[in-house]
């Protein structure tokens, strides 16, 4: 792992100083421009030089004829030009002393024929002047904690903590909107498109040692150096968790990815057990690699595999018990304390086995303050699964029953949600040991939105809450295994 990230040949693309951009103009319908108009509204607080061969104003920024009229040599270039003048522009970069490149513009390996020939010799012009390359056929890097986004959509929300490599542009991208409702956002992410001279490897080396970064997706369609991915992996796994989404197992998915960035596929069984040997979680959409990370990222570690559940509701609780039995998770009973606290929180028509079902509560703060203080403090609980049930129309019903007029009746919820979000924040952080909210519940919920500000994630149905304490326990046994083997 690399000791200093700023020694890494990646810190000078992903925390520019200054960065000039070929390919962007004054009509607002051009890839480079999109790309220029997201750069600045994300506040790049950089310089950036547009270089336009007719322009001299580019959307406001003074623009420069050629690369060598550019009063200095930045620290990055982006390349988003049409493809048969992208060799000779890496090769003027080249001579005025950039050494660092994105290349958005596609048409390269990924199409076969002419594209792994003009492929080729980008790769020797980059070997020629010492570049480090990302991409092409690729949408670049977003760096949240340096304002930095070479993609054409706007970044959203907070700087965050989940690393991506990515070999599609698209899960950077379109995920900015989609993490930040879940209340989370990425640190650094790399779309790498063809990897012509940087490829998953290197990123995944960079953010295993980035500070920014808690845990690490990666978007596979196919991996290039399998050797070096598994020790690479094996010494960040300890450290970070790593989940990966990989596409190229089926027939179907091996075809869309050679031609979407010439990657070359393997089966299904290889790839699990390279993911095996060096502790790498698989997950199986978008969806569940990233309600994974975000699980990694906001709840501590568990100290066990043993889960307690929670819930107010008789089928909620047989569903996630089913879950979790399908997915080969223990489900401990109560210890004798335990239970003789419970049986005074719990009415008779509820159980104190496991799960703990209260099937009913006027007392819902009891419901989620008291109760799962009292269930999580079990020596055999490592993991509770709590059903997050709090309507706002319940909660109207209540406030309007105490006097609350209807005037400041949403800001009463949206103050009744904080505060029951942070009192489970509060159990987790006195604890140590993760809760794993779910429900039906949608994200427009009231009290859903509470957790998501909080930093506590939200899964809407048990089967998904489950995955993720699969997750979070096969990373524990990962971990252990690694280090272990390591101490021998």
């Amino acid at each position: 792992m690399i000791d200093n990230i700023e020694q890494s040949r990646l810190f000078p693309i992903t925390n520019p100083r200054s960065l000039a951009i070929f390919g962007a103009s004054n009509n607002y319908s051009s890839m480079g421009t999109i790309i220029l108009k997201a750069l600045m509204a994300g506040k790049y607080e950089g310089t950036i030089f547009p270089v336009h061969p007719k322009e001299d104003k580019v959307q406001g920024l003074t623009a420069y004829r050629q690369v060598a009229d550019l009063p200095e040599a930045p620290d990055l270039a982006v390349v988003v030009l049409p493809t048969k003048i992208v060799c000779e522009t890496l090769a003027a970069c080249g001579e005025k002393g950039i050494r660092h490149v994105i290349v958005i513009s596609g048409g390269f390996k990924e199409v076969g024929g002419d594209g792994v020939a003009r492929q080729e010799e980008m790769v020797r012009i980059a070997d020629q002047y010492n570049m480090t390359l990302i991409g092409p056929n690729c949408l670049g890097v977003a760096n949240t904690h340096h304002r930095l986004n070479t993609t054409p959509h706007r970044f959203y929300g907070d700087p965050g903590f989940i690393g991506l490599v990515s070999q599609s542009g698209s899960f950077v991208t379109q995920m900015f909107a989609y993490l930040h409702n879940l209340g989370a956002g990425f640190s650094t992410a790399f779309s790498i498109g063809n990897e012509a001279n940087t490829d998953l490897v290197d990123c995944l080396e960079y953010l295993g040692a980035c500070p920014n970064t808690k845990v690490i997706a990666l978007y596979i369609e196919g991996i290039r150096r399998g050797r070096k991915f598994v020790e690479t992996a094996r010494r960040i796994v300890p450290h970070k968790p790593i989940v990966a989404l990989y596409v190229g197992g089926s027939e179907t998915g091996k075809k869309a990815a050679l031609s979407h960035t010439g990657a070359l596929s393997g089966p299904d069984e290889l790839y699990d057990g390279i993911f095996r040997q060096c502790g790498v979680i698989r997950a199986y959409s978008i969806i569940e690699l990233f309600d994974i990370c975000i699980a990694f990222g906001q709840l501590p570690a568990p100290g066990g595999d043993r889960v307690f559940v929670q819930t107010h509701s008789g089928g909620p609780g047989a569903v996630a018990a089913d879950a979790c039995g399908r997915a080969g998770i223990r489900l401990p009973e109560p210890s004798k304390s335990t239970r003789e606290k419970l049986a005074d929180m719990i009415p008779a028509t509820g159980s104190i086995k496991n799960p703990i079902d209260v099937t009913f509560t006027k007392d819902m703060p009891q419901f989620l303050s008291d109760l799962p203080r009292a269930i999580i403090q079990d020596p055999a609980c490592d993991i509770l699964m709590l059903y997050f049930y709090l309507p706002a129309e319940m909660v109207k019903r209540m406030l309007l029953s105490m006097g609350v007029g209807r005037d400041e009746m949403d800001q009463k919820v949206r103050e009744i949600g904080d505060s029951v979000a942070g009192i489970v924040k509060g159990i987790i952080r006195d604890t140590g040991k993760p809760i794993v909210c779910f429900s039906y519940h949608n994200r427009e919920e009231v009290a859903v939105r509470s957790l998501a500000a909080s930093g506590i994630p939200f899964y809407q149905g048990p089967e998904r809450a489950v995955r993720v304490i699969s997750a979070m326990i096969l990373h524990r046994s990962f971990k252990r295994k690694i280090e272990e083997q390591a101490a021998t």
